[in-house]
């Protein structure tokens, strides 16, 4: 198996373990490898750390929040040139976060502001702003990176989606969108599936995402199709270490009536392509 979201610490908020201890448990668990993310810093450097000590593919990327400088290319180029793999738009600085009033890190400390980010349609950018943007995503097709839409809205992955279709970005993935962050519909989520997009789902909804349940995600996994990835997306102090987690996650689904070949491949072949291959 090979997990494409997950989270450890070092880190602004508990998390379950050290990068060394979920390294350990992935190892133990049998994995490949997996995508170390961080919604503060790059996690290009610990990733390849693990990788070198553990003998897994353990990757990382950067995430376009406030602390990388938003929607920034030279932190994108940094993280890229050095081995990241993933870029994710904004997370936990996205508007929508804001909206929704999950974590930010302005919710650590008062005397931070609560700026939020965005892209178009819902981002009117100044001149400064586009050129970023259209480089970030150059950038992206360049290297050959996967295109993440983190937590911005459904029209911004639309937006996302065209513009990485027209730069010719092969590797785009909806960042867990039936989440309540971007929160589309399953009607929504099999339309840009139909158009290209990877879908992830996530073990930290089961847990986590108010009314999600079992059942629900399976309608999300049918209309994502042969674009389906499944994801652990743990770390949390209140979630089961990640390996177990995604293994949680695929049973669950095999419960609802889905085919087990096709979850193990979503759980496996299809994110290590999409991420390494």
């Amino acid at each position: 198996m090979f997990d494409v979201h997950v989270h450890a610490a070092p880190d602004v908020i508990g998390r379950i373990g050290n990068d060394d201890d979920i390294c350990r448990e992935y190892a133990k668990a049998g994995f490949s490898g997996f995508v170390l993310k961080a919604h503060h810093e790059s996690t290009v450097g610990r990733a390849a750390s693990l990788a070198r000590s553990s003998g897994l593919d353990v990757v990382g990327g950067i995430a376009l929040n406030r602390p990388a400088g938003g929607v920034n290319p030279a932190a994108v180029v940094s993280a890229l040139e050095s081995g990241g793999r993933a870029v994710w738009f904004p997370t936990a600085d996205s508007h929508t976060q804001e909206t929704a009033a999950l974590p930010r890190l302005s919710d650590l400390d008062p005397r931070l502001d609560r700026t939020v980010l965005s892209v178009p349609p819902v981002l009117e950018p100044n001149a400064r702003q586009a050129s970023d943007i259209s480089l970030v995503l150059d950038l992206i097709a360049e290297y050959d990176a996967v295109l993440c839409t983190g937590h911005v809205s459904t029209a911004e992955c639309v937006w996302l989606l065209e513009q990485a279709q027209k730069r010719g970005i092969k590797r785009f993935l909806l960042t867990h969108p039936s989440y309540t962050v971007p929160g589309m519909s399953v009607s929504e989520i099999a339309e840009l599936a139909e158009r290209g997009a990877f879908v992830e789902i996530t073990a930290f909804q089961m847990w986590h995402q108010p009314g999600m349940t079992a059942g629900y995600l399976a309608r999300i996994a049918k209309a994502a199709g042969d674009k389906l990835v499944l994801a652990s997306d743990a770390g949390q102090p209140n979630s089961p270490y990640p390996p177990q987690a995604l293994q949680e996650l695929v049973s669950a689904l095999r419960k609802e009536g889905l085919d087990e070949g096709r979850l193990a491949a979503a759980a496996s072949a299809v994110p290590r392509t999409l991420i390494l291959n």
